[in-house]
């Protein structure tokens, strides 16, 4: 089963983009708020980034606008089907 963690931020576009992506298609994610205490620093120091949105799919990071972040996530998960 893949893993898949969203790391966002409240009223971020891209971010609302991907969730939704995920929810049309029934991908379960986990989600994390980079503004809470902490989980920008976690993000930072596992996967080099901390702006959301970063997509973690079995424990590989991809991350910018969901229009970059769409034909990887199309490639993930067509190979995967």
């Amino acid at each position: 089963m893949t893993e898949v963690l969203v790391y966002t931020s409240p009223g971020c576009p891209d971010c609302a983009a991907v969730k939704r992506y995920l929810t049309e298609r029934g991908i379960a994610f986990d989600e994390r708020d980079v503004s809470r205490p902490g989980v920008a620093e976690e993000a930072k120091a596992r996967y080099g980034v901390r702006v959301a949105p970063i997509t973690v799919i079995d424990g590989v990071a991809t991350y910018g606008i969901f229009a970059d972040q769409k034909p990887r996530l199309e490639a993930t998960f067509n190979r995967s089907t």
